[in-house]
């Protein structure tokens, strides 16, 4: 990345974007509460039907989704494909998510200070017994500022770090997160590649719960 985009001494990152398909970002400097993040990641029931509605799931995909997702704990950020990428993104498109700001040190995969509290109130979110135990992806994303491939590997470093964090900090299971890193080719405002708006990890409820579960 450029001297152009590190004036600041910081780079901004965003985590996650509202519910289902519906994209949003906190205000910028808010500190969204625990129990704002647990309401946007809750996941909704499904009924199971034979004719695709907001509410159905077919069971088949259902399974296909979970054995995927399940394949894909434990693993090390680096080593997912770009298909794997791809189909995670597909998956997650549908699925509860939330945007916090979160900063990370100047060319660092480092949580900056004023961002701490941006992080454990995540953890505080992903501890509670509405959430603990489900699966999320933690994915990275980074501007088109800089090469492809240092982008790619940044937006991993990141995913990875606020992983590390949410494990070792509140006890976690590492294999509930599922990170990956999409670098610059997946930018929120395709319009403008280099807006650090672009700079954010996304996390995503996985879980689908059918009524039957209920």
């Amino acid at each position: 990345m450029t001297s152009i985009s590190r004036l600041s001494g910081f780079t901004a990152i965003a985590l996650g974007a509202a519910l289902s398909m519906t994209a949003g970002l906190a205000v910028a400097g808010e500190v969204v509460s625990a129990d704002q993040i647990s309401r946007a990641l809750q996941s909704k029931p499904l009924t199971r039907g034979l004719s695709a509605g907001p509410q159905q799931i077919d069971t088949a995909t259902q399974a296909k989704e979970t054995k995927f997702v399940d394949s894909l704990r434990n693993r090390n950020t680096r080593s997912l494909s770009l298909g794997e990428r791809e189909e995670i993104a597909q998956i997650a498109s549908s699925k509860p998510k939330i945007d916090l700001e979160i900063r990370f040190d100047y060319n660092s995969a480092e949580i900056s200070k004023d961002s701490t509290q941006a992080v454990q109130e995540l953890g505080k979110a992903l501890s509670q017994p509405n959430l603990k135990g489900q699966t999320f992806v933690v994915a990275g994303h980074t501007d088109a500022v800089g090469t492809d491939e240092y982008n790619q590997g940044l937006s991993e470093r990141r995913a990875d770090t606020i992983k590390r964090y949410l494990v070792e900090k509140y006890a976690l299971n590492g294999s509930d997160l599922v990170t990956v890193g999409y670098g610059e080719s997946k930018p929120k405002d395709a319009n403008a590649p280099m807006d650090p708006a672009n700079r954010r990890v996304q996390v995503v409820n996985m879980e689908t719960k059918t009524a039957a579960s209920q």
